[in-house]
């Protein structure tokens, strides 16, 4: 299980697992409870780095969000 730490967001964290490209489990700490749980069920079973794209800069209350940080914690999985 990776966890990623979030920034700038009200969620704290990102548990993620991918194989074989795909998001096999996602799961965002804190932050808007529905939101988040429905992103995170939205995303598994897809391509990650398809997510990842998607996902990237999306603003809420600055300049990133909880999709934004799931996009980089996409990212930082792979590092």
């Amino acid at each position: 299980m990776f966890n990623y730490k979030c920034q700038g967001t009200c969620s704290t964290s990102i548990d993620l697992e991918i194989q074989d490209g795909v998001i096999t489990y996602c799961k965002i700490n804190q932050g808007c409870k529905g939101n988040t749980a429905g992103l995170a069920k939205m995303v598994i079973g897809r391509n990650a780095d398809e997510v990842a794209e998607k996902l990237s800069g999306i603003p809420c209350r600055g300049d990133t969000s909880c999709p934004d940080q799931l996009s980089k914690a996409i990212r930082a999985y792979h590092d």
